[in-house]
């Protein structure tokens, strides 16, 4: 009996060890987690490599360096499959809201160019992932954004800084 109560007891520890991360978000959120790994991890092979993150910024029409795409790579303590990248979110989350680094580099990750951010490809993106939004709560957002109306380009640096604490100009200062 006792072998049997430590065999339990083992086997519950590694299986709460492995769905602790899991437990950090809803299942809701982890389909959402799960349906954006498989839009980046382009090859199928069940891991986000640099190929697969370089496909997924020129779709966004972002340029991006060998050297920024490695450092993204490098923030993982290894490959990253769909569990370590759960991981890098938790370690990421806290509850709270986030910090203005975050916010302003998530807005980033959708110029264009620099300051500018195409609306009618943000208007898929903010549709096709995540909490994906309805039309009219796009049009809702749009309306509280400067935009050109001719061109269709969102100012990110308003955004940001309608959205974060710090200025953009600070935001700048403070990356050069």
């Amino acid at each position: 009996m006792p072998a049997s109560k430590g065999s339990r007891s083992s086997s519950k520890k590694a299986k709460k060890t492995g769905s602790n991360v899991f437990d950090m978000f809803t299942q809701k959120q982890v389909a959402e987690f799960k349906e954006g790994f498989q839009i980046m991890d382009r090859d199928r092979d069940g891991i986000i490599n640099k190929t697969d993150l370089r496909g997924v910024f020129d779709e966004i029409g972002r340029i991006a360096t060998d050297k920024e795409l490695d450092d993204m790579l490098a923030e993982a303590p290894g490959p990253i499959n769909f569990t370590t990248l759960l991981h890098m979110f938790a370690e990421r989350s806290s509850g709270e809201s986030d910090d203005d680094d975050v916010v302003a580099a998530s807005f980033r990750a959708f110029e264009k160019a620099p300051g500018e951010i195409d609306s009618e490809q943000f208007r898929l993106m903010l549709m096709a992932f995540g909490d994906k939004f309805t039309s009219q709560e796009v049009d809702d957002a749009f309306e509280q954004m400067d935009m050109d109306e001719d061109t269709g380009i969102i100012d990110s640096d308003a955004l940001i800084a309608m959205l974060c604490a710090s200025s953009g100009k600070e935001e700048e200062e403070a990356a050069s």
